[in-house]
Order: C-alpha cells, then sequence, then structure tokens
C-alpha cells in the first residue's frame, strides 16, 4: 500500500476501522477506491492467470485420459495401415505416422506427469516402446544392422532391351 497522494496514511484511523470490522464480525474488506463492484468482480481468466484458468484446466485427469486414448488408438491403428509401404512415398508416409505416435506418447507422459495420474503415465511409456519398436522395424533393415537388407527408394528396374540384329561385319 503507498501512501495517499495528499499526504502520509493515518494508520491510527485505518487500524480503528479494521478494530470495528473485526468487532462487528464481518470478514470481507471494506472496498478499495476504484475496485469494482461487489458481485460483478472479474475472475482471473487465461493461461497465466492465478489459482486455476485454461493453463490449470489442461491437466486435469479428463483431458489427460482423452489425450492418452486418441495417442493409444492411433498406436494400434499403426497395425493396421492399409498400405504397402516397403520403399518411396508410402514408406514416408507410413513414418510419419511412426513419428506422430511417438509424439503423441510424450504429449501424453508430460499430460500425466503434471496431472499426477500414474496408470496413464505407465500407458504413455508403453505407447513411446511401442513407437520406437514400430519405427525400429522399418529403419533397421535400411541402415544395415538387420540381416536383410532394404532399401528407402524404390528403385525402378532397367527396362530389358531387345539384342539388336548383327551388325555385318564391313571387309
Amino acid at each position: 500500500m503507498s501512501p495517499a497522494k495528499d499526504g502520509p496514511r493515518d494508520w491510527d484511523k485505518e487500524l480503528a476501522q479494521i478494530d470495528k470490522l473485526i468487532a462487528s464480525g464481518k470478514t470481507e474488506p471494506p472496498p478499495l477506491k476504484g475496485a469494482p463492484a461487489r458481485g460483478r468482480a472479474a475472475a482471473p481468466e487465461g493461461p497465466g492467470a492465478p489459482g486455476g484458468g485454461l493453463a490449470a484446466k489442461r491437466h486435469t485427469p479428463f483431458f489427460t485420459w482423452v489425450r492418452l486414448l486418441l495417442a493409444l488408438g492411433l498406436g494400434i491403428g499403426m497395425t493396421q495401415w492399409p498400405y504397402t509401404h516397403g520403399c518411396g512415398f508410402p514408406l514416408y508416409a507410413y513414418l510419419c505416422g511412426v513419428g506422430t505416435v511417438i509424439v503423441a506418447s510424450f504429449w501424453t507422459m508430460l499430460s500425466s506427469w503434471k496431472s499426477r495420474s500414474g496408470i496413464a503415465h505407465f500407458l504413455s511409456i508403453v505407447l513411446l516402446f511401442w513407437g520406437t519398436a514400430l519405427l525400429a522395424r522399418e529403419a533397421l533393415p535400411r541402415v544395415g544392422y538387420a540381416k536383410e537388407r532394404a532399401a528407402w527408394r524404390c528403385h525402378n528396374p532397367a527396362p530389358a532391351q531387345t539384342p539388336a540384329a548383327p551388325v555385318p561385319a564391313h571387309p
């Protein structure tokens, strides 16, 4: 509290007012100058608001489980990928899906950690291992770690050439 513009504060007067409020049994402080009227006080909102707000609501256990169920659905759905993904663009699309599973697992790990949900956190870690296994299944044969080699890009075989007629020798 700063001193009033017209001079120093009269502490005896303010303390007497506080004593009257305590004696009367009121628990609310007197209204301050420039404060909004009672009942119309704006509740703090927004990500940086103290005592809750949007940031606190995002880490409730409900939203953690929604995130986890979406991520688990994606991770399980990757096993049912409908296209061949041996090489080329289909492989890159599949690896983007696998990368999304890994990012979603980190997203749910963070959310479950903040909401203090142990089971959701455990399932998020399992999902991370699952995404890593899907990635390893496709990447290891292409980097030379597995017995069978696989290519990143599809190579079109050279068109078969028809044998040309023999050229007669010049004498």
